[in-house]
């Protein structure tokens, strides 16, 4: 067993829950004759951002048989343990008040972790396995807090405290814990054990409905990436959930997931409608869920393996989050989650929601993805000018180049055969022992063109490398489908976005060559009157809908403390609005699109 040899071995205790601090203690048999060194991940894999971890381990010490050893800091993230010749002991209290699937939260309700907030990296001992105790808070009124993580059990005990296992620090930080008093619900997916945990008061959940479409949307990603065998490529998946009063966001791991919904969104007894809120739930957990064959094995060649004390760029975050965001709902669609018409409307929603941001005209997807760590993931009050999100035309790419490669070769290759490709060159023995590699920029394309037996460099550039729209409607047509702009031309707008604070109504960004823009209205600035008016947070609509295009009105705002005027004049909507329509003719589009979309009807 890994426990005979050489290990590393950690303990975490919630020993404050009120204070939110976990105390945490390692220990290195065979420390570094030079002084053993030990850093904390900068981020997390699947969210591109520095967090600096470390800023929340408060207090650090470290001991060897019984004598306290100094310590060393030598960078932000970074310490160093002065020489021993015994077992070396470090203890830090890491403070977790962060209420998301990023890092790690406590308090008397729960606790979360990430490994990547919590455990300290030993250097040099990072391919050691890794045991970490997770033992539960002290006193009665923690008695019935159970644990719920994808970690391995030393010992066959579900969900109990104790002892877990991990073949090297990798993989021990790829797989999030839960602990407190959860709903446990479960299945079996294609024979694999299947598990959500959700933690968070849910009067009224409807357990059955969400088993049973959870068991379907699994189905179908595992027999989408092993059509013949149905095997998956894990042992047992956990969905850790979080229901909030409101919130929404997941992040991946190689086995589980971690998520935040807001509770209505969540199935209710009695309540047979498919609700938007489930619907986005369930695509968020189909998202998260593609995650584990797309981006956690089949990978950038950035990311393999991945550097966690700096930004790792690549320009591929567009297919590894931007197909993952494609296949999320149309699984829905294809599992019998969701319907046709309601697909459609996903897809009317997307391709509205980049259509909206003048960004998509200077930005590629190549560049959005590349600067995921400073503009993305850091996005400010002009970012609607300035970027493209990787995820949302990411996704339409997906579309696009799936729609093309079908209408070309007669529905004989489809972008699913290039995701089992890619799965089978990269992603299928990923975590063996020889370990896996990642996919190149300069493979990815010649890779597309090997399978599909296309040129597509020409839909590359422009897709990829480009920044004019898509020809999304031809590639609609072929299937049967009306791509078509049904905008109101007498709808007038400031084409501004707007956040309400305390029924104030302050302009949250200003969209480049708007009516707002020309008249000189800037992000922050907080709405008073239109004529003589006064403006809400809920009637701007309203009361630009009584004016014409061409008409000028005087707006009087605050900027910070001062009260402006200015003179605008009112322009209609620009913003397109596609809608998506099926055609019964010819007979071949029906054809090709029944074999996209998988329908039943």
């Amino acid at each position: 067993m890994a426990t005979r040899r050489e290990s590393v071995h950690y303990r975490i205790v919630p020993i404050d829950p009120v204070m939110h601090l976990f105390e945490v203690t390692i220990t290195i048999t065979k420390p570094a004759i030079e002084g053993q060194l030990f850093s904390l991940p900068a981020w997390i894999p699947g969210s591109y951002m520095i967090r600096e971890f470390a800023r929340n381990i408060i207090s650090i010490s470290a001991g060897s048989e019984g004598r306290k050893l100094r310590l060393k800091k030598l960078d932000k993230h970074t310490w160093q343990a002065a020489p021993c010749k015994g077992a070396l002991e470090m203890t830090y209290q890491v403070y977790a008040w962060d209420l998301s699937v990023r890092a790690a939260h406590l308090d008397q309700t729960h606790g979360f972790f990430n490994g990547t907030s919590v455990f300290l990296k030993a250097h040099g001992k990072e391919a050691l396995p890794h045991i970490v105790d997770i033992q539960a808070p002290a006193g009665e009124s923690f008695s019935a807090w159970r644990v719920a993580t994808s970690l391995r059990e030393l010992k066959a005990r579900p969900h109990r405290f104790g002892t877990y296992v991990a073949d090297d620090y990798d993989e021990l930080i790829d797989h999030p814990v839960e602990m407190g008093e959860f709903e446990l619900i479960s299945f079996q997916a294609y024979g694999v054990p299947h598990e959500m945990a959700i933690t968070g008061i849910v009067p009224g959940l409807d357990t059955q409905r969400l088993t049973s479409d959870l068991k379907k949307i699994c189905e179908e990603q595992i027999a989408f990436f092993e059509p013949n065998s149905k095997s998956a490529p894990m042992s047992r998946y956990v969905f850790l959930t979080l229901a909030v009063g409101e919130g929404y966001g997941g992040l991946e791991h190689r086995a589980s997931t971690a998520l935040i919904c807001a509770r209505n969104d969540l199935p209710v007894l009695g309540q047979a409608e498919l609700t938007d809120g489930y619907r986005g739930f369930l695509g968020l957990c189909s998202h998260e869920y593609f995650h584990t064959w797309n981006v956690k094995r089949i990978k950038p060649a950035a990311f393999a393996p991945y550097a966690l004390d700096q930004e790792n760029y690549t320009t591929l975050l567009w297919l590894f989050e931007g197909f993952t965001s494609y296949y999320d709902d149309l699984i829905l669609l294809r599992s019998g989650v969701i319907d046709m018409p309601t697909y459609l409307k996903l897809l009317e929603k997307t391709i509205n929601g980049v259509h909206r941001s003048r960004g998509r005209l200077k930005q590629t997807v190549a560049e959005s993805s590349f600067d995921a760590w400073t503009k993305y993931y850091r996005q400010d009050e002009n970012a609607p000018n300035a970027i493209v999100s990787y995820y949302a035309k990411g996704s339409l790419v997906a579309l696009l180049l799936d729609l093309v490669i079908r209408r070309d070769t007669r529905g004989k290759r489809s972008l699913d055969d290039v995701m089992r490709a890619l799965w089978r060159r990269y992603g299928r023995h990923f975590y063996s022992a020889n370990g896996g590699i990642g996919v190149e920029d300069h493979e990815l394309e010649a890779l597309f063109d090997e399978i599909t037996g296309l040129e597509l460099k020409s839909v590359f550039d422009l897709a990829v490398r480009g920044t004019r729209d898509l020809p999304l409607a031809d590639a609609f047509a072929s299937m049967g489908i009306t791509l078509s702009d049904q905008r109101k031309t007498n709808k007038l707008s400031l084409n501004v976005r707007v956040q309400q604070e305390g029924g104030l109504c302050k302009l949250a960004s200003v969209h480049e060559t708007g009516p707002a823009h020309h008249a000189g209205l800037s992000a922050g600035d907080t709405l008073v009157a239109i004529d003589g008016l006064r403006v809400t947070g809920s009637n701007l609509d309203g009361l630009l809908q009584r004016y014409r295009v061409g008409d000028t009105v005087e707006v009087h705002a605050f900027r910070r403390d001062e009260l402006m005027t200015f003179d605008v004049t009112l322009e209609s909507d620009t913003a397109p609005q596609f809608s998506l329509a099926m055609r019964d003719k010819p007979l071949t589009a029906m054809r090709l699109r029944k074999t996209w979309l998988k329908s039943r009807s």
